[in-house]
């Protein structure tokens, strides 16, 4: 047996790299799994579904109601929403830049997304948890939070927004058997990130200022999801667990 059989998850931003990997991950366990993104979730979908799990796709804009509406009603369709992932996020499409040259569309997007986004999703959720007697929540947040690199401090402070929501919404939600908690990836080589060019300074210094001195995998995020979606987590909450190597020690 898998360690979600009977659930439905619903994942953000899961269209591709990460996001994806971990949507497998959840099919894999025996979940049926919700797939959004604002791009074509077909591919990811199809990887499922090759493999003999259960998965429908959506396109969702984290950042709209209507869209967040539609969400829920495709999940209770498919059996209910126990489980969400709040995984979109923007990151590896940004170049990191001085603080004093980020304009304030860019700041705004950034927190728009990254955080409000998971403050619109958890409403948009949370009465279909509670109606259901609970459910488990999982954010995506970032190490970046606890060591403030250069180049970062917009995605830094939304990824911040995401660890303070995780403690306040799981002070709230409590008493209603829903536990959200967060899991704070370092430096992942995820599609992404190694497209991205402006990553390539930091490589090197992350890897060294690990104690286990690799590249961090995106599979390496896998069995922290794993526990917190599945009931090995029940009486875990409010809590942010860093899977990065062993980078930041807190």
């Amino acid at each position: 047996m898998g360690r979600l059989d009977g659930k439905t998850a619903v994942i953000t931003g899961a269209a591709q790299g990460i996001g994806a990997l971990m949507a497998k991950a959840m099919a894999d366990e025996g979940a049926k799994v919700l797939v959004t993104d604002v791009q074509d979730t077909a591919g990811a979908v199809q990887a499922i579904t090759d493999a003999g799990g259960t998965a429908q796709g959506m396109k969702v804009d984290v950042t709209s109601n209507d869209d967040l509406k539609a969400m829920v009603e495709k999940a209770r369709a498919m059996g209910g929403l126990d489980i969400m992932v709040n995984n979109a996020s923007i990151f590896a499409t940004i170049t990191p830049k001085p603080f004093f040259e980020i304009d304030e569309d860019e700041f705004d997007l950034i927190l728009r997304v990254n955080t409000r986004g998971v403050h619109q999703v958890m409403k948009a959720i949370v009465p279909t948890m509670i109606e259901a007697g609970g459910g488990k929540v999982v954010n995506i947040a970032s190490g970046t939070f606890y060591y403030g690199p250069p180049g970062l401090s917009h995605y830094t402070a939304s990824k911040a927004g995401v660890i303070a929501l995780t403690r306040c919404h799981a002070r709230e939600l409590g008493d209603k058997n829903i536990q959200v908690n967060a899991i704070a990836p370092g430096l992942t080589e995820s599609e992404g990130v190694k497209g991205n060019p402006g990553f390539d300074m930091g490589r090197g210094p992350t890897v060294a200022s690990r104690s286990i001195k690799r590249e961090m995998l995106p599979e390496d995020l896998l069995g922290t999801l794993l526990y917190l979606a599945s009931s090995d987590s029940n009486f875990v909450t409010g809590q942010t667990l860093n899977v990065d190597g062993g980078k930041v020690n807190v």
